[in-house]
């Protein structure tokens, strides 16, 4: 029974991994249309070089098996990065682009979208990792400068000793790519243990908690008062 039911479980899920495959490939050949040519000549070619070193060796059956797992892999692994890169093409200048790439990154980060924002809808996150505190922030580039000089001076009451990363993301001087902004955070030279990196986001998370209970009065602000730092800012 228990073999049965596990049997049907993977049946169950075949179908869905499969129905996910399909949904990624029509997604990511609106963006890249010549994408099934593209691995079509990579199986080929994949399979066409190990089956043709297998007629150096005299083993052509033999390699020709391997090349196709070979041809299955490398056509595979070229379909992620063709779909990952169409995925950020579609998410480029649209809100929460970069909440999204920080959000999936692997283990070892924690990280906490929306922490400051302004009227304009520009805002900065803040992701926490062995590498310090990363500042990310995306909008107009002026204003969101604002923002990150802001939430630094927030943060700094409650973690002076640990190092803060600002990044804008955008295509202009100075800015950080979508597509590289993963990267670029990974590379950051890491300076905290682990057990830091849960005291750090904790103590953060805590500021934040008290922040957030302070009331807000609702409609325009009386004159002459000002919104506490950490909520959302002109």
């Amino acid at each position: 029974m228990a073999k049965e039911k596990q049997q049907t479980a993977a049946d169950s899920e075949n179908p869905g991994r499969l129905k996910q495959i399909k949904l990624t490939y029509r997604m990511a050949k609106r963006a890249d249309r010549r994408l099934g040519w593209i691995l079509l000549a990579v199986a080929l070619l994949s399979f066409g070089v190990v089956l043709a070193i297998g007629f150096l060796l005299g083993h052509p059956v033999y390699l020709g098996i391997l090349g196709v797992l070979v041809a299955l892999l490398v056509t595979t692994v070229v379909f992620g990065r063709r779909a990952e890169r169409a995925a950020f093409k579609q998410m480029e200048g649209q809100p929460g682009a970069a909440a999204a790439v920080l959000e999936n990154m692997r283990r070892g980060f924690a990280f906490t979208p929306a922490v400051a924002i302004n009227r304009q809808q520009d805002v900065v996150h803040r992701t926490v990792g062995k590498c310090g505190i990363v500042l990310v922030g995306e909008g107009n580039p002026n204003r969101v400068k604002g923002l990150l000089t802001a939430e630094r001076k927030r943060m700094a009451r409650a973690v002076q000793e640990v190092p803060v990363h600002e990044l804008v993301v955008g295509n202009g001087e100075g800015q950080v790519p979508l597509p590289k902004l993963r990267s670029r955070v990974l590379k950051l030279p890491r300076v905290l243990p682990g057990y830091r990196v849960t005291e750090v986001n904790d103590r953060l998370r805590a500021l934040g908690d008290l922040m957030s209970k302070m009331p807000v009065p609702k409609g325009p602000l009386p004159k002459g008062m000002k919104l506490p730092k950490g909520q959302i800012r002109r």
